[in-house]
């Protein structure tokens, strides 16, 4: 831990044999109003500086690195800006990039105006059409904001902090962000982005003196200041407060009746005392998460609603941790029960405590957590420390894991009431609780809109003959700049041929048992070993494919093997890192007509835990309990719920998913298990009061998936451990159902003949999801390459003009999938008109409309996500799941190394010509007059009605 002797800026460096090296510069921001100042100063530095004068290097540098992350952060108090990399002078450009953004950002208004908010025409240079609000920012938080999850989860921190910066929307209310001015954004940057106000954290390999002189080299330019940015504890409330707030229905619920959302918020304690924040999160763990935690049996398991509340846990990202508890959708009229049942719980626990069984499994859990790697360790280590550093805690202290977990231990010894005393204290004790409240309202989304429509409308009439015009030359200017084509000779860059040419080969071993096969794959995996199991789905009937999903969500969640699903959950939690089980459903490299579909169980534990894992595994495949309907009506509520949640959030790829499904017999299949249509099959599913059908239907899955038929099997393991774990699974094998008889992982299937559709999903949002696709080729093909890039090059160098800088919309792309070639487009104001950017940039691929360094960009882009550091656990899994083996991987990378701009002109206009392909156009968003009134769209409504039959 370091601090500069001229500025006090604070340097944390993890020095540790790790080549994915990371960097980041924190800045602790606190506005005090709701116009999302730190999060559009956030977007508007990345957009140019005094060394890297050019248009959003940020976005630049994209294609210019070999990074394994690159992002920039706004929380609720701190803003981050971090990367990682494997490459040594690929780390030091960004480094320079990152700094100079951070530290000697130009902040032009134009920047402000593109990225945050603004007025223009709704077609830039036409006076003659409406004038509108434009922002990237804008754009995104009403995407936020679509949610009501996220309205519930910003109202509670803004009343329960109500009286510092948690009392705002750090990251901009849309109905506040236009009273943000340009020169505010710059004051904002003046009193927060400085040195004094900072810390830096540095991680992996790369020797840390090179580290200080740069960073150095930046800060002597500062001299130290008084920082004003401390947030301030919250005043302690004498007594409890409620409050009570209005949602957008949910079209998507399975019972219309049940909407209302309602939870208990507890201030805690500060943050920076990492001992008594470690029990809390220990407290809060043990309340709340697991099939035998305390809220769990009393809340889920009663069926009033489908699921937690949306801020339900531990949360430590404020100056003060938050625990808060509650229910989704619920009756309005249950909301007193389930406050009873809170109380009621609390005080169960304060009189019975935990069982030691689950407090063995939490500290279990924490050693496992230690050992398990992940593929962005120093990422993941800055995100973790930061909250509580930016509030002056230390994070030495933080990292010392085992010792807090020996305080612990100590303390409970001593005092085995202590967890005990924390609810009391806590919880029972604490007047500062706010209990929140939300509830359907038909008129909200009206309201809402009507008030943007009242702002707008204000706002355009103040303006004069004057304003006017310099909306219009603003506009212009901005899109002038938007499509200028500018010198980036500054920006620092790698260079395709300075990459290996040589794939990192990922040594695998196959062992015979029976007719199984065991891929073994040796690791050094920190002495856990994981293990994936895929059962082959081939043969199981038509009608039971929509509900594999449901069965993969509950077969590792009920009773097993003549025990509870209250045992099977304790024994998962005190002998593995968790069991699961995922669809799979994956094209053959090379031949289209051969489709794997599977159900793929994964799971991972200490080496010395191996043998009770695979008990657990001989439970669940020789003996599940489906008929425990009361489990099995909590799961399925629960998988309902966070299904029709994510639309908001996934939208995207909600709508890749449904435009490709008329494309080919895998998009097809993915539709059904990952689209649209699982969302109305579970909404469904959910309404069913008696579920004798669905029990048979997941028992009839069960008995084609559960047996070892067809069954293969993958481990990865150190060396020493190895051939204990081929051994279990041969025991293992010889304990489970069914004759052992080798399928063919790809089995054959018919093909879909590919057919165009164009379909909206109208939902009640601010903003859409557009996507199109087009059926494309496989693995092996060899324009499989070229397509990726193009989808790179179209992503980086067309679209993210157009749709994001142009349109406003927080996101966008284009990516070859499995088999088809997909736009996108992600909280998009627009619908039609982002269709036409989709055809002009097929146009502009096609026209070669692009240089020679565009398409070295677009390749360094691809091979940035080729050479992606692959964890211990999953090396070895593009073999065993997707059948590709090193030498498919190796020619794939000579081709990149060879791909031109003749390819990606070539393969523009072969793939991806609306006149002569058939295409698939989907997106989600509101209702659209225009969509309505042409017949050549099916539109699925609210009301679960089409206008026009949907597309089969």
């Amino acid at each position: 831990m370091l601090s500069h002797d001229k500025t006090g800026a604070e340097h944390l460096h993890a020095a540790r044999d790790d080549s994915n090296n990371t960097f980041s510069v924190t800045f602790r921001t606190t506005p005090m109003d709701s116009t999302g100042v730190p999060h559009i100063l956030e977007h508007t530095v990345l957009c140019g500086s005094e060394r890297f004068p050019v248009r959003d290097p940020f976005f630049k540098m994209l294609s210019r690195s070999m990074a394994t992350f690159m992002n920039a952060l706004t929380a609720y108090d701190w803003t981050m800006y971090p990367f990682s990399s494997q490459n040594e002078q690929d780390f030091k450009n960004l480094m320079s990039v990152y700094m100079d953004a951070a530290f000697f950002p130009l902040i032009r208004e134009l920047d402000f105006c593109q990225e945050g908010w603004r007025l223009e025409h709704s077609q830039a240079t036409d006076p003659s059409t409406p004038v509108i609000f434009k922002g990237v920012v804008y754009n995104e938080m009403k995407g936020v904001f679509s949610n009501p999850q996220s309205t519930y989860m910003q109202e509670a921190l803004n009343s329960l902090l109500p009286s510092h910066t948690y009392g705002v929307v750090s990251g901009g209310d849309p109905a506040h962000i236009p009273e943000l001015t340009y020169e505010q954004l710059k004051q904002f940057h003046a009193t927060h982005y400085h040195p004094s106000n900072a810390k830096f954290f540095t991680y992996g390999n790369l020797p840390l003196e090179e580290h200080l002189e740069f960073i150095n080299s930046n800060l002597e330019k500062f001299d130290k200041i008084t920082t004003k940015t401390q947030v301030p504890a919250e005043a302690r409330w004498d007594e409890p407060r409620s409050k009570s707030i209005k949602c957008v229905p949910d079209p998507m619920a399975a019972d219309p009746e049940k909407q209302t959302t309602v939870s208990v918020n507890y201030l805690l304690s500060d943050i920076t005392d990492s001992y008594e924040s470690f029990v809390n999160s220990v407290v809060g763990y043990l309340l709340v998460e697991g099939e035998t935690a305390p809220f769990y049996r009393s809340l889920l398991e009663s069926n009033i609603g489908s699921d937690y509340a949306p801020t339900t846990g531990y949360h430590n990202s404020t100056r003060e941790a938050i625990f808060s508890v509650g229910l989704l959708n619920i009756r309005a009229d249950a909301v007193d029960e389930v406050l009873k049942i809170i109380e009621d719980t609390i005080d169960k626990v304060i009189k019975e405590g935990f069982e030691k069984t689950r407090i063995d499994a939490l500290l279990h859990r924490i050693e496992l957590g230690q050992k398990h790697e992940t593929s962005n360790f120093g990422f993941n280590l800055t995100v973790g420390l930061a909250s509580a550093w930016n509030h002056d805690g230390d994070p030495i202290q933080m990292l010392q894991h085992n010792r807090l977990v020996e305080s612990f231990r100590a303390e409970l010894k001593k005092n085995p009431k202590m967890l005990q005393e924390r609810v009391q204290k806590y919880l029972k004790d604490n007047p500062h609780r706010l209990t929140l409240t939300m509830s359907p309202d038909s008129s909200v989304a009206e309201e809402r809109d009507a008030e943007e429509k009242d702002r707008l409308d204000n706002l355009v009439s103040a303006l004069n003959e004057d304003d006017m015009k310099l909306i219009l030359d603003r506009g212009a200017e901005l899109e002038s700049k938007q499509e200028l084509q500018e010198d980036l000779s500054c920006l620092p860059s790698i260079k395709v041929a300075d990459l290996d040419s040589s794939i990192k080969n990922e040594k695998i071993e196959i062992t015979q048992a029976d007719w199984s096969f065991i891929q073994t794959c040796d690791q050094p995996t920190n002495g856990v070993t994981y293990l994936r199991m895929a059962s082959n789905l081939d043969g199981l009937s038509e009608d039971l494919m929509p509900y594999v999903p449901l069965f993969c969500d509950v077969i590792t969640s009920i009773g097993a093997g003549g025990h509870d699903f209250l045992w099977m959950s304790q024994q998962q939690e005190l002998y593995t890192g968790g069991m699961s089980a995922s669809p799979l459903i994956i094209p053959h490299h090379s031949d289209q007509n051969r489709v794997q579909r599977a159900v793929l169980f994964s799971s991972h534990c200490l080496e010395k835990n191996f043998n009770k894992m695979m008990d657990l595994w001989t439970n669940i495949i020789n003996s599940p309990d489906f008929e425990d309907t009361n489990r099995l009506s909590t799961l399925i509520k629960m998988c309902a719920s966070n299904l029709a949640s994510s639309l908001a959030d996934s939208g995207h790829r909600y709508a890749m998913v449904s435009s490709a499904s008329t494309l080919d017999i895998v998009s097809w299949i993915q539709e059904m298990f990952y689209g649209y249509s699982q969302v109305r099959t579970m909404k469904t599913v959910a309404e069913q009061t008696d579920l004798t059908d669905v029990i048979y239907k997941l028992q009839s899955i069960g008995n084609v998936v559960l047996d070892k038929t067809s069954l293969r099997l993958s481990v990865n393991a150190t060396p020493s451990a190895m051939d204990r774990s081929v051994q279990g699974i041969k025991t293992f094998l010889g304990h489970i159902k069914g004759e052992v008889e080798m399928a063919p992982i790809f089995p054959e299937m018919d093909q879909i003949v590919a057919t165009p559709h164009q379909t909206q999903y109208e939902l009640p949002f601010s903003v859409n999801y557009v996507a199109q696709s087009f059926p494309a080729v496989l693995y092996t093909h060899k324009d499989y390459t070229p397509l990726t890039v193009l989808g790179t090059l179209m992503s980086r160098k067309f679209l993210h003009r157009e749709i994001r800088e142009k349109g406003g919309a927080y996101g966008s792309g284009a990516q070859l999938g499995q088999g088809t070639f997909n736009f996108f487009s992600y909280r998009d104001p627009h619908s039609l008109e982002t269709l036409d950017v989709f055809n002009r940039c097929i146009e502009w691929a096609g026209d070669g409309k692009f240089s020679e360094e565009d398409v070295e960009e677009a390749k360094l882009g691809v091979f940035q996500k080729a050479d992606h550091p692959v964890t211990p656990a999953n090396r070895g899994q593009t073999r065993f799941i997707r059948d590709i083996s090193d030498e498919m991987r190796q020619k794939n990378r000579d081709r990149l190394f060879a791909v031109n701009g003749d390819d990606l002109k070539r393969v523009a206009k072969q793939y991806l010509n609306p006149s002569k392909c058939p295409s698939g156009t989907a997106f989600l968003g509101p209702v659209n007059e225009k969509v309505r009134g042409n017949k050549k769209w099916s539109v699925v409504s609210e009301d679960d009605t089409t206008t026009e039959e949907e597309p089969v």
